[in-house]
Order: C-alpha cells, then sequence, then structure tokens
C-alpha cells in the first residue's frame, strides 16, 4: 500500500456560509478554537492526480510547500536563540548576545519570507489557476458576492505580530550587546592607571649590594714631584 498523502489543515468558522456547504460535502475537524477544519493535500509524495497539473498549479505547490518549510527554519533559529541568549546573559559574553540578535532577525525574515509566499498562494487561488481546483470552478452561485465570505484567522495575525516581535527582539539584542562592549571598555580606561609595570629592571640599584668599579691608573709616579 501507497503512503498517505501529507495534509494540513484549513479551518473554517461556524458563522462562515461556507460552514453547512463544507459540512455537506467535504469531511470536517474541529479545531481547538472551534473552528471546522478541513485538510490541505501537499502531494507529499506525489500521486497520479498530481501528475495531471498544470504549470502554474505546481508553482502554487511548491510555494504552498515552501511555507511549511520556512516556518520549520524560522523554528530552528529561534530554538538556537534560547540557547545562546541564555550563555550570553549569564556570562555577559558580548559574542553570544550578537548571535542571539542575529538568530532573532533571521527567524524573523524566514516567517516574512512564508507569508509572502502564503500571499503568494492566495493570489495564485484568486488571480491566475482557472482550473478544475480553482475558485473559478465553483458553481456561480457561490462566487458571487456577499454568499461566500473569505476573511484571514486569528493565526494570520499572530504570524505577523511573531514577525515583527522576532524583529524588535533581533535589534534589541543587538543594542544590549552595544552597549554591553562600551561598559567594558569604560571598566578597562578605569583599570588602566591602577595599572604598574612588570618589567624587570636590569640595572643595578644605587648602594646596595653592588660591587666597586675599577680604580683608576695612571702612567708615572703617583707622586710625581718626589719620583716615587
Amino acid at each position: 500500500m501507497g503512503r498517505k498523502p501529507r495534509v494540513a489543515l484549513a479551518c473554517i468558522p461556524n458563522n462562515s456560509s461556507m460552514a453547512p456547504l463544507s459540512k455537506q460535502q467535504v469531511e470536517t475537524f474541529m479545531s481547538p478554537v472551534q473552528t471546522d477544519c478541513v485538510n490541505v493535500n501537499y502531494y507529499i509524495p506525489e500521486n497520479e492526480e498530481s501528475d495531471g497539473f498544470s504549470e502554474q498549479r505546481w508553482e502554487r505547490l511548491h510555494m504552498a510547500r515552501s511555507v511549511v518549510a520556512l516556518f520549520i527554519i524560522s523554528f530552528f533559529f529561534a530554538f538556537l536563540s534560547f540557547f545562546t541568549g541564555i550563555a550570553g546573559c549569564w556570562k555577559r559574553s558580548n559574542s553570544n548576545i550578537i548571535a542571539t540578535g542575529l538568530l532573532q532577525i533571521l527567524a524573523a525574515l524566514t516567517v516574512a519570507g512564508a507569508m509572502g509566499l502564503w500571499h503568494g498562494v492566495e493570489y495564485y487561488d484568486f488571480k491566475k489557476l482557472h482550473d478544475s481546483q480553482s475558485v473559478y470552478a465553483w458553481p456561480a452561485i457561490l462566487r458571487r458576492k456577499g454568499v461566500t465570505e473569505f476573511a484571514y484567522g486569528w493565526s494570520y495575525m499572530l504570524a505577523w505580530a511573531g514577525v515583527g516581535a522576532s524583529l524588535l527582539t533581533g535589534i534589541l539584542f543587538l543594542a544590549s550587546a552595544r552597549c554591553l562592549r562600551r561598559e567594558k571598555k569604560a571598566d578597562q580606561a578605569k583599570n588602566m592607571q591602577y595599572l604598574m609595570p612588570v618589567y624587570p629592571d636590569k640595572r643595578q640599584p644605587y648602594g646596595y649590594a653592588a660591587y666597586p668599579g675599577p680604580y683608576a691608573y695612571h702612567h708615572g709616579s703617583q707622586y710625581g714631584p718626589y719620583g716615587y
């Protein structure tokens, strides 16, 4: 038997006009926030149905897969920043704090990229795709304005809030690393005046354990007039 395709969930509010239709035609699941969810197929592994996709449908599928991949990468960056942040604050390490800030900024950029690709998937669904799986294949009554409504849920708002929070966290960590560097330089400058040279002095000390120098020697008699 082949493996089942990997799927994700797309949730529909209970008060949406699509909720009764989704309950009648597709299998739904109840989410923790009491919304009806349906599976989103990413075709991993690919099957006979995916072999008949058009080029634009494949572009849309690759973007949808990349959204999931970028979210996983952002979680990895955030996981690493947790340990570097603890090490930097515990040891007051400038390098660890800088690494934490950069990891947080990378996490923010990857989440922002994932959200950008998600909007690309949305654009393909409503603007570019015209196959049997697109919105244009729906019955005309469902495509009328006011009959079917589309709205962004709490997870969409939370994702963009996470981008801003991660970016702000990274900037604050980099700023704290700069403040820590200034503090260390100030401490070093303050302690410079207390430092004394420790290099050995090879000169003999005056009047202490010094050997007498050689006596002066003059040719001839020491007492000139007497001829000694």
